[in-house]
């Protein structure tokens, strides 16, 4: 897989490209590996950032995990990773170290706190969920929501410094009572009757709790706008990819995305840098749905609200929707972020618009209709 180099935030080289996943890690006891210093190493430079660190990475068979593993494999600062999932990422080289953990078993807590002590884990980067809805509602809670307290369990006993946990700016809610930018401070009011909405805010107030309990470490929150790109594939795509795309009858709410690269860029960032607290993480610019339908060539079909609903919840039972019915209030309503707070405390810096993460997307959309570009797996 290869993004676009336009304005990329970083080397081409380090996406997601297929590279060998059984690799094998640096071994620190092994004199001959060229590696082992600085593997060893555990010494802090000037601005306070760690030499030969070790990051873990879980959901690292994820998009976002499998993109951010290959970064971290290019950058001489970072010692070594600790991928886990139940899959190894395809980006793993000599630096990783994968570990099998499924955090839907009750031993995964336990087998966490191991990993993390014999690995000498420095910072935690948690992406373990899901980016489009399930039907397979008990599994998705208990990767998200339990899952996420056993990972913030262990790392509490393993008395971790850093902590980097993946969240969405969806999760404010869709409502005609937002204002025209939500900030971080703003309540998360997505309907918490829709389990992917709920299992998510479980999850933050699971890393809001053990921010309280671990005073000393960083915590930073990343709510990410709805991704979208070239390569990603999530329930927005699938919902832009249709020839035919349902809109609700009477409304056009403005929409934001937040390109992939950028995405994954923010994530290294939060690595890089220690900026605790929580960020939106957007592109500039917002677009009516119309336009976005337009711009990804589609025929936008308008629905009675009355029948919407009812429709769209026999779509989803019927497996034939990306998203339940529960989401049609974002084609409703307004649900934007404001992203100055990333802009002014970590340097984010967003190299695609709204308009550009949509029209990239457009243009790798119209190879995959006529059959001359693969799909990406989520």
């Amino acid at each position: 897989m290869v993004l676009p180099k336009r304005k990329s935030a970083f080397p081409p080289s380090a996406i997601a490209s297929g590279a060998d996943p059984e690799g094998e890690a640096p071994d620190p006891r092994d004199p001959r590996d060229s590696r082992a210093e600085l593997t060893r190493a555990d010494a802090r430079d000037g601005l306070g950032r760690h030499a030969g660190r070790v990051v873990t990475v879980t959901g690292a068979a994820s998009f976002l995990g499998t993109n951010l593993v290959g970064l971290l494999e290019e950058d001489d600062r970072v010692a070594r990773i600790v991928a886990i999932d139940i899959k190894p990422p395809a980006t793993a080289l000599r630096k990783t170290r994968f570990y099998e953990v499924d955090f839907t078993q009750p031993t995964a807590e336990s087998r966490l706190s191991e990993i993390f002590a014999a690995e000498r884990t420095d910072t935690l980067v948690h992406l373990a969920f899901l980016a489009s809805p399930s039907h397979g509602l008990a599994v998705a809670h208990e990767l998200e929501s339990v899952g996420t307290r056993h990972v913030l369990v262990a790392a509490r006993h393993a008395r971790l410094r850093k902590v980097v946990m993946w969240s969405q700016t969806t999760l404010y809610g869709a409502d005609p009572s937002n204002p025209n930018f939500l900030t971080e401070k703003h309540p998360l009011r997505a309907t918490t009757s829709e389990p992917f909405f709920a299992d998510k805010i479980e999850a933050e107030a699971e890393v809001a709790r053990f921010a309280q309990k671990v005073p000393g470490a960083i915590v930073t929150v990343l709510r990410t706008a709805p991704i979208l790109g070239p390569t990603i594939h999530n329930y927005v795509t699938r919902y832009l990819s249709r020839k035919i795309v349902p809109t609700m009858m009477g409304f056009d709410p403005l929409l934001q995305f937040v390109h992939e690269v950028d995405a994954i860029a923010a994530l290294k960032l939060a690595v890089d840098r220690d900026h605790p607290g929580i960020f939106n993480i957007v592109a500039d610019g917002v677009l009516p749905l119309s336009t976005v339908i337009k711009l990804a060539g589609r025929l936008a079909v308008p629905i009675p609200h009355p029948l919407a609903h009812t429709l769209g919840a026999a779509l989803w039972l019927a497996h034939m929707s990306e998203a339940p019915a529960s989401f049609m209030t974002h084609l409703r309503f307004l649900c934007v972020a404001d992203g100055e707070k990333a802009k002014e405390r970590m340097g984010f810096r967003p190299a695609y618009t709204t308009r550009e993460a949509v029209l990239d997307f457009t243009s790798a959309q119209r190879l995959r209709d006529v059959k001359l570009l693969q799909e990406t797996p989520a």
